[in-house]
């Protein structure tokens, strides 16, 4: 009867393990396994010399079994939790103590793990896993002091073992919340290890996710110091150095290289940090270095396209993206909106066109259809531009206005106000509170002789977005145009200028208020600074015409002429030359 009994109960225990899918457990929770830890080769029979308790397996813990792993298989995460710590402390068999504090970490309840875990490693006080996964849990319940006893004693009777030990226990304590406390917790723990590698680059790490970037570096480059050839070391001491000194940490990077030619993480750590740094060639050249290692990489070609299309080198770009293309394994979509990039570019219209029409799917099918209508439209091809509009899915709100939007815009540059604003208004009618639609059929409102229209609509649009800082800009402008209103106007610019506070069309407008105000020096003041910020022929007219009418002719003239060699057709500035110097 027990022999069968026995027989019921592995059943059960395998059919449970069975139902336990790995993902479960956190990856933090997994013991680490050390060289001293590994099973024999699969070929030698590997024998269990523990020593398990000679239990008589009653009905009522068979019951007991049984309920644990059925309330599991139900959901009913408290009942097995429960009956599996009773088992455990029952049988003090270490396998039931293991299952206990699996359970219950799998359910969140970390209390009931650590009990179980210690029940654990006191049956069996020589499980390294159960010392592992102690530490490992006392730390996801936030348990550091308790923890740290712990974790200091398996660091020094697994004095072999500790460098891969610090870089586990630091993958561990990246999610723990209170980043000072875990630099703290591993500042401790590395004391007794002064050169060992490992241990100072577990502090860099955790010293720079804490914010302490000079702790950072002072660990990472004890590091590199003891392990010069460690590529791990080398990588995150120029990261933290690239946050202030960004040649430091490219130097730092090519050093390593020079040293190290074969080291490909780290060539291509370079490569990605001489493009943020805008150094194209020569990143470019890291790339290269890279794809000639790896001929058949599609991600390496077309990288080196994107940065030869940044430096305008169109014939390498397009090399590269033909190699890609060829390849077959970077997304042919992409790679034909970027080689109708390419050909828009050399102003090769229809081949962009061409391009453009054999992106099928994904991310750039959209814009690849934008770019289509907008070409067509450049050749004059209004009707199929806006038939391309209109047959363009749009995803969600901000694709179909976009779309509004373009159609307007191209119906404006062909001088069909009238239909232009048309479009907007129908499409407001559907979307009556959108932004971008409230502030496009404001704009053409005013446009077209329509200041009230355009008035209701932009205070609407800022009852909805209160910190727009365009629509406050557009209102007030509007009004000191038509010298309406100045005093409420100037507050409205004003505000605009509060909310983005750099943007030269706002800073343009305060000073245009002020000067209709009668305030010539602050006026020129603000509008210095917005010339300086754009030399747009339009703040070169605001700005020239209060410096003439401030006494400064010379300087007034010298800008409107600077202006109009760039900017000749520009309608503004046109007439303010001529209201002031008749020509």
């Amino acid at each position: 009867m027990n022999q069968l009994r026995y027989l019921i109960l592995s059943s059960v225990l395998l059919t449970a393990c069975a139902h336990q899918p790995a993902q479960k457990v956190a990856a933090q929770d997994i013991p680490q396994v050390t060289q001293t830890e590994k099973s024999e080769p699969p070929e030698q029979e590997v024998v269990d010399t523990r020593v398990f308790p000679n239990v008589e397996l009653t009905d009522e813990l068979l019951y007991q079994f049984l309920l644990t792993e059925i309330a599991n298989q139900r959901g009913e995460t408290d009942v097995a939790v429960k009956a599996s710590a009773s088992l455990a402390n029952k049988t003090r068999d270490p396998r039931v103590a293991m299952r206990a504090a699996q359970l219950a970490m799998e359910s969140g309840q970390m209390d009931k793990a650590i009990d179980a875990i210690k029940l654990w490693r006191e049956i069996e006080p020589t499980s390294a896993i159960a010392k592992r996964m102690l530490s490992s849990v006392l730390l996801r319940a936030g348990k550091l002091d308790e923890a740290r006893t712990e974790l200091a004693g398996m660091l020094k009777e697994d004095q072999a073992n500790a460098a891969p030990t610090f870089i586990h226990l630091f993958q561990v304590l990246t999610a723990y919340p209170d980043k000072q406390a875990a630099l703290n917790l591993m500042s401790d723990l590395t004391q007794p290890y002064p050169d060992m590698a490992e241990a100072h680059w577990s502090v860099a790490q955790l010293a720079q996710m804490a914010g302490d970037e000079k702790r950072a570096l002072t660990a990472a480059k004890r590091a590199s110091d003891l392990r010069p050839d460690w590529d791990m070391a080398a990588s995150l001491e120029a990261m933290v150095l690239q946050k202030k000194a960004p040649q430091q940490g490219l130097d730092r990077l090519k050093n390593y290289l020079i040293r190290y030619p074969d080291a490909r993480e780290i060539r291509m750590q370079y490569a990605r940090a001489l493009l943020d740094q805008k150094q194209y060639k020569l990143s470019r050249d890291e790339f290269q270095h890279l794809a000639n290692d790896n001929p058949d990489s599609s991600e390496m070609a077309f990288a080196i396209a994107m940065i030869s299309l940044q430096i305008q080198d169109y014939q390498g770009a397009e090399d590269q993206l033909r190699q890609a293309l060829n390849k077959g394994k970077k997304d042919q979509d992409t790679v034909r909106y970027y080689l109708g990039q390419l050909e828009e570019a050399k102003k090769n219209e229809a081949e962009a066109i061409e391009n453009y029409r054999q992106v099928s799917g994904g991310e750039y099918q959209f814009p690849a259809q934008v770019r289509i209508a907008y070409l067509l439209n450049k050749q004059g091809e209004l009707a199929a531009a806006i038939n391309i509009l209109h047959q363009t899915s749009a995803t969600g709100n901000q694709q179909r206005v976009q779309l509004i939007i373009l159609e307007s815009k191209l119906l404006l540059d062909a001088k069909q106000h009238a239909e232009a604003y048309k479009v907007l208004q129908q499409s407001l009618a559907m979307l009556p509170n959108n932004p971008d639609l409230l502030y496009e059929t404001a704009m053409l409102a005013e446009k077209n002789g329509k200041p009230i229209e355009s008035e209701k609509l932009l205070r609407k649009l800022i009852r909805i977005k209160p910190d727009d800082a365009h629509a406050y800009n557009a209102l007030g402008f509007s009004l000191i145009e038509r010298n309406e209103r100045i005093a409420e106007a100037v507050k409205l610019v004003e505000k605009a200028m509060q909310l983005e506070p750099d943007d030269a069309a706002i800073i343009d407008s305060v000073g245009w208020g002020y000067y209709r105000s009668g305030r010539l020096e602050e006026s020129i003041q603000l509008l210095r600074r917005a010339f300086a910020n754009n030399p747009d022929p339009e703040i070169a007219a605001h700005l020239g015409e209060v410096l003439w009418m401030s006494g400064n002719h010379g300087e007034a003239r010298t800008i409107w002429e600077d202006n109009l060699k760039s900017s000749p057709e520009n309608v503004q500035l046109r007439a303010v030359i001529k209201k002031f110097l008749g020509w």
